[in-house]
């Protein structure tokens, strides 16, 4: 499956396919969250809504 199958899985309320997704992103998502002072566990969560609503916005 590819990731344009994937992503309308996602937009279509698949929690597998957005999990896929989220896995992708996954090591990104941490890295934009940690700070000096380690991990930032409120932008963590705030950078995953964001990937969802994004997935939601997205127009293939």
């Amino acid at each position: 499956m590819n990731f344009e199958q994937i992503l309308q899985r996602a937009k279509d309320g698949d929690e597998w396919a957005f999990e896929q997704i989220f896995m992708m992103y996954r090591p990104l998502l941490l890295k934009q969250a940690i700070g000096d002072q380690g991990l930032d566990e409120d932008l963590y969560q705030e950078l995953s809504r964001t990937l969802y609503a994004c997935i939601q916005k997205f127009t293939i």
